[in-house]
C-alpha cells in the first residue's frame, strides 16, 4: 500500500524522542501527535482497511460509501447546504403521536426527545458508542431527507486548540454553525459532577454564555423547546418528564478554550486509540468513567464543554447542531480503533444502564439499539462495521 507508506513514514519516528504510543511496531514522533499528522496517518491506515470490509451484498460498496469529511474539507456551498438541511428538519413538523410530548413540536424536537428518553441507558453503559453510531446515521438519513447528499460532517476538536471561538464552525458567518453566544461577564467558574464520580470539577467560564447571536442559527432563526434537565447548580435532574410543556427559549453557546485545549487535542484522541486493546478500556477512559479511569470528563465531556451552553445540558445535548459534528468525530476516534484490529474490536463493554443503575445485567453484540420510531431497531453486532451495509455504509477521511 504506497499511499500508506506516503502518509505514514514521515511520521514514524527514527530518534529517541518517540514516546512509547504504539500500533504494532510503529511509533510516532512528539511533533507527528501534536500537530494531528499522526492521528491522520491512523486514519488513511483505519481507510484502507475498511475498504476490505465492504458486505456488497447487504447494499455498500466503493461507487454508494459516503465519504465523512472534516468541516474545513467540505466546500461553502456544501456547507450552506447542510445548514438548510437541518433548518429544514427543524421545520419538519413532528410526528410523535399528539399530545405524547407537548414540547416537541417539530421532527428536530422528536429526535432530541429520542436522545433524552434513552440516556440512562446509552451513558456510562455497553450501548454508549454503538447507539451514537446509529443516532447520527439516522440524523444523515434526516439531512438526506432535507437534500443534503454528503457524509455528515465531523468536527476535529484538535484543529481548535488555540480557541473554538476562531474556528470557521463558530465564526458567525453563513457558512457556519452560528457564532458564540452572547458574551456574559461576571460569571462563576462552573462547577459539577461528572457523571458516576464523587468529586467536582471547576472549569472556568467559556467567552459566550448567551443565546447564539450571528449566523445560522442566532436566537432570531432557530428555537429550542425541550428541557432544560439540569438545574440551577448544573446538575442533572431525574429521569424527563415527557408532558412538561413547550419551553421556547434561544440557542445558547459558551465556547470554552480551557475544555478544548485540556481533553480534545490531538494527544488525547492520539492516545486512545493507541493505549488500549479491549473495549472496556478504550470506551471508559475516552468518556472518563469511573469503572475504568479516575480522570473524570475526558475526550466525551471535554467535547461537550467546549461547546457550553446546552451542550452540557446531557439529556437535550443533541439541541445544539455541534452535537452531531462532535459525536460524528467521537465515532470516528472508536472507527480508527477499531480498524487496528478490526477482527477482534467487535465487541462492547459495561451493563445495559448507566453505571448499572438499576442492575441490569452485561450488554451484548445480540441486544437491540432502538430510536423507534425514527429508525428500525437494529442488533448490535450489525452496528459494528461502518461498510457492512444497511444501515450502515460511510468511511471517515
Amino acid at each position: 500500500m504506497r499511499f500508506l507508506s506516503w502518509v505514514l513514514l514521515p511520521l514514524i519516528a527514527s530518534t529517541t524522542t518517540a514516546i512509547p504510543l504504539n500500533v504494532g511496531t510503529t511509533s510516532f514522533t512528539d511533533s507527528a501527535i501534536d500537530s494531528g499528522l499522526a492521528l491522520k496517518g491512523l486514519n488513511a491506515l483505519a481507510l484502507a482497511n475498511a475498504f476490505t470490509k465492504f458486505n456488497l451484498k447487504n447494499g455498500c460498496n466503493p461507487a454508494k460509501v459516503k465519504i465523512r469529511q472534516e468541516w474545513r474539507s467540505i466546500s461553502k456551498p456544501q456547507r450552506r447546504k447542510f445548514i438548510q438541511a437541518v433548518k429544514c428538519i427543524s421545520a419538519k413538523p413532528s410526528i410523535l403521536p399528539p399530545g405524547q410530548v407537548p414540547a416537541s413540536i417539530h421532527l428536530y424536537d422528536d429526535l432530541v426527545w429520542a436522545h433524552a428518553l434513552r440516556t440512562g441507558a446509552i451513558h456510562k453503559s455497553g450501548y454508549f458508542l454503538v447507539f451514537h453510531r446509529y443516532y447520527i446515521q439516522m440524523f444523515e438519513d434526516a439531512l438526506e431527507d432535507c437534500g443534503y447528499n454528503s457524509g455528515l460532517p465531523y468536527w476535529e476538536w484538535g484543529l481548535d486548540v488555540d480557541g473554538p471561538h476562531l474556528s470557521p464552525l463558530f465564526d458567525g458567518s453563513d457558512t457556519s454553525l452560528g457564532s458564540d453566544g452572547e458574551y456574559i461577564p461576571d460569571r462563576e467558574p462552573f462547577t459539577f459532577i461528572p457523571l458516576g464520580h464523587n468529586e467536582s470539577l471547576t472549569i472556568a467560564p467559556g467567552t459566550g454564555g448567551g443565546c447564539v447571536h450571528t449566523g445560522p442559527f442566532n436566537k432570531n432563526e432557530f428555537t429550542v423547546h425541550l428541557g432544560p434537565y439540569i438545574d440551577q447548580d448544573n446538575n442533572a435532574l431525574p429521569t424527563p418528564d415527557p408532558t412538561l410543556p413547550d419551553n421556547p427559549r434561544c440557542l445558547d453557546r459558551d465556547l470554552n478554550s480551557e475544555s478544548i485545549r485540556r481533553w480534545t487535542n490531538f494527544r488525547n484522541s492520539t492516545h486512545y486509540i493507541l493505549s488500549y486493546d479491549n473495549v472496556f478500556d478504550f470506551q471508559g477512559n475516552l468518556d472518563g468513567d469511573i469503572r475504568a479511569t479516575q480522570k473524570p470528563l475526558q475526550l466525551h465531556g471535554g467535547a461537550h464543554g467546549a461547546i457550553g451552553g446546552i451542550a452540557r445540558d446531557v439529556r437535550i445535548s443533541p439541541n445544539e447542531p455541534a452535537f452531531w459534528l462532535t459525536h460524528a468525530n467521537l465515532d470516528r476516534v472508536w472507527w480508527i480503533w477499531q480498524h487496528l484490529d478490526f477482527e477482534n474490536r467487535q465487541t462492547v463493554a459495561f451493563t445495559r444502564t448507566w453505571m448499572d443503575l438499576p442492575p441490569s445485567g452485561n450488554a451484548t453484540v445480540d441486544d437491540y439499539i432502538e430510536i423507534e420510531p425514527h429508525a428500525p431497531a437494529r442488533k448490535v453486532k450489525d452496528l459494528m462495521n461502518t461498510v457492512g451495509g444497511s444501515p450502515l455504509c460511510y468511511v471517515y477521511v
